[in-house]
């Protein structure tokens, strides 16, 4: 028993350190993540959906990717917008490199992250997600 009380409370210890260093990041990425929601929803979906009416070709994912980034949805929300945009004519490799960026890029998870890896890291790990996101997009429009 005193095992599990003293791992106990290293636990808690260092939840309670890190929860200390990213609390103020994600109140704030809350209160930007609901106003972007609240003010910014009808204007990443109409520009989304300008988007599609342009013939683009790959370089259409590149502000589809931009546009995951903006938006404050995590993968719940991510997919049904994307399956909307689909149905209202949105090519399917732009929807894909939105869906792969949304989630990923999370504006309650983007101060941690920027703690936890540092400037650096960070930006390189925004380089892979938008690079991801290319990518998924190029496949789809391969396969599909």
């Amino acid at each position: 028993m005193d095992i599990l009380k003293r791992e106990f409370v290293y636990v808690w210890y260092y939840f309670s350190v890190q929860l200390e260093q990213i609390f103020r990041y994600w109140v704030l990425g809350m209160v930007l993540g609901s106003a972007i929601s609240v003010f910014g929803k009808n204007k990443i979906h109409s520009a989304f959906s300008a988007l599609g009416d342009k013939k683009l070709g790959v370089l259409g994912l590149i502000p589809a990717s931009l546009l995951g980034i903006a938006s404050p949805l995590c993968m719940y929300g991510t997919i049904p917008i994307a399956a909307s945009f689909s149905q209202k004519g949105m090519k399917d490799d732009s929807a894909s490199a939105f869906m792969i960026t949304g989630p990923a890029t999370k504006i309650t998870n983007l101060g941690a992250l920027k703690i936890v890896l540092g400037a650096r890291r960070f930006a390189l790990y925004l380089a892979f997600v938008m690079l991801l996101a290319l990518a998924a997009g190029l496949l789809v429009d391969l396969i599909l």
